[in-house]
Order: C-alpha cells, then sequence, then structure tokens
C-alpha cells in the first residue's frame, strides 16, 4: 500500500463520521430553524402587512437562490418537470405563508398558528398512504398520536385566541400537507439551488398581486422589517427548506413531516426567551410528549442478529 493509499484509508473513516453527524444533526437544526419563523414573522408583522413581508421574503430569498444556481451552473427544471416544480412552490411557498401569516395578523398567536401546523404529520400520513402507497406502522401510529397529544398540551392555553384566523391557518396547513406530498411524488430529483429559485420566485406575482389588491402595502419600521426578511428570506426560506427537501430525500414522506410535532413547543420556548411571552409548565410537558412521539414515529428497527444471520445464510 503507498501512503497516498493508506492517508485515503485513513480519510474514510472521517469522511463517513463526519457525515453521519451532520446526518444526525440535521432534524434537530430544521427544527429550530423552521419554528423560528414564526418569531421572526411576528416582528416583521408588526411593521408591514402579511402579505408585503411574504412577497418580500420570497422575492429576496429567490434572486439569491437564482444567482447561486447561475454561477454553479445548476440545471434548471423544463417542460413537464418545470410545471411540478411550480405547482409545489405555490403550494409550500404562497398558500402556507401567505395564509400563515395573514391569519397572524388578524390575531392568531405565532405559537397557535404553529400549533396548526404541528398537525401536518397526522394529515401527511393519512394522504400519503392513497397518493404515495406508504404504509404506516402501529409504532409510527402510536407516535403520531403521542405527537399530536404533545402539541396541543404544548398551547392548550392560547387556543381561545384563534378566533377566525383558524380558517386562514388550516389553509396554510393544507398547502403545506398537500405540497409536501406533490414534492415527494413529482419532484424527487429536484435541484435543490435551481428549483427552489424557482418555486420562490413563481409565487412572487401571485402574492404580488393578493397584496397590491388586498392590502395597502407600506412598511411603517424599516428595521424590525428589513431584520425580519433577511431572516425569513435566508434561514426559513433557504436554509430550513433545503433541509426539509433533504429529509424527503431520505425517509417517507410522513416520518419526516413528525418533525413538525416539535414545532410548536419549540416556538413557545423561543418566544419566551426572545419576545418575552410566559412559558407554562403544559408547555414544558407538551415539548417533552412532542418529542416522545417523534422519536417513535422516525426510531429504525433493525433486525435481530439471529434474524440478520439466518437471512445472510
Amino acid at each position: 500500500m503507498t501512503i497516498g493509499e493508506s492517508v485515503g484509508v485513513a480519510e474514510r473513516p472521517r469522511t463517513e463520521g463526519a457525515r453521519r453527524l451532520a446526518e444526525a444533526a440535521t432534524p434537530g437544526t430544521f427544527v429550530v430553524l423552521w419554528s423560528s419563523a414564526f418569531i421572526a414573522g411576528v416582528i416583521g408583522l408588526g411593521a408591514a402587512p402579511p402579505l408585503l413581508l411574504t412577497l418580500c421574503r420570497f422575492a429576496l430569498a429567490g434572486m439569491l437562490l437564482a444567482a447561486v444556481a447561475l454561477v454553479t451552473r445548476a440545471p434548471w427544471p423544463r417542460g413537464r418537470a418545470l410545471g411540478h416544480v411550480v405547482v409545489a412552490g405555490l403550494l409550500l411557498q404562497a398558500v402556507q405563508f401567505g395564509a400563515f401569516y395573514t391569519a397572524m395578523s388578524l390575531g392568531v398567536t405565532g405559537a397557535v398558528a404553529a400549533l396548526v401546523q404541528g398537525l401536518h404529520p397526522v394529515l401527511t400520513a393519512l394522504l400519503a398512504v392513497p397518493l404515495l402507497g406508504e404504509r404506516v406502522s402501529r409504532r409510527q401510529a402510536m407516535g403520531f398520536a403521542l405527537g399530536a397529544a404533545g402539541v396541543v398540551l404544548a398551547v392548550a392555553e392560547r387556543i381561545s385566541s384563534v378566533g377566525g384566523g383558524v380558517l386562514l391557518c388550516v389553509a396554510g396547513l393544507l398547502g403545506l400537507s398537500f405540497g409536501t406530498l406533490y414534492q415527494k411524488r413529482f419532484c424527487p430529483g429536484m435541484d435543490l439551488r435551481s428549483g427552489q429559485a424557482v418555486q420562490l420566485l413563481a409565487s412572487v406575482p401571485f402574492i404580488g398581486v393578493l397584496t397590491t389588491t388586498l392590502e395597502h402595502p407600506a412598511v411603517t419600521a424599516w428595521g424590525p422589517f428589513a431584520g425580519a426578511v433577511l431572516w425569513l428570506a435566508l434561514v426559513n426560506s433557504i436554509g430550513a427548506f433545503t433541509l426539509l427537501y433533504l429529509l424527503l430525500r431520505r425517509s417517507q414522506a410522513s416520518r419526516a413531516s413528525s418533525l413538525f410535532f416539535l414545532t410548536p413547543s419549540v416556538t413557545a420556548l423561543m418566544a419566551w426567551a426572545l419576545l418575552g411571552q410566559p412559558l407554562s409548565a403544559l408547555t414544558v410537558a407538551g415539548l417533552a410528549v412532542s418529542g416522545a412521539g417523534v422519536a417513535l414515529a422516525t426510531r429504525t428497527v433493525r433486525p435481530a442478529p439471529v434474524a440478520a444471520a439466518r437471512s445472510a445464510s
């Protein structure tokens, strides 16, 4: 063995270890980044109307990703693939965030919006059976039940503030769930640079028409508005969605979606730490129960050594 070969052999365990560490950290990182969108949304909505905030988020993130795709010469979707990418983007971006942020502007708290969104794993699991042919095991079903219970516990004391905005939250939930399944089925090999750029930029005219017809687009505080747009565009539209698409590629849609059970509790924790909103014992209990549900729903069951040995022989 030459010196170069020995160095290559030594580097393989390090590379493999780094890859496994990155994969293990991806779910937790995704939950934190995704939950932060509600906090940034609260700050941004104090400075501008919801659809204007959403429009600027999409435009900035879309242009940045388009520039990255052009510089790195990423392949762009064409023909039928382009149409599928656009449809998934309108559902995941325009419908979801346009509805959720409008609901929050009507008085729905970030925690309650996260509560409705936290039901995404149950809806996705139910829809994935007929649409994607996925199977839900008894263990996963128990995990979904625990996760849903944790979601309710996390924000049980704040449900009274929902009001009529709950219908918009449900619309956002449907956009997220149907968009996730559509992305999983029709856009599995989408380039994450060019594909996300197309999805975001396709949502810009849709939201633009709505904000000019339904709102009086004006910014009342440029500092908070600019900070919220930058965070939502860079951290959420680019960072969190990239992690979501990676998770969808690695596992079933229902399993990846189970992480959304954690977002209501994590959002409540962030609101307590950053916005001074009170943190109750029910929120802490909800975090624990949701975590147990996610662990149960996403745990990979390995075959017993005896069974593995028999199958190998």
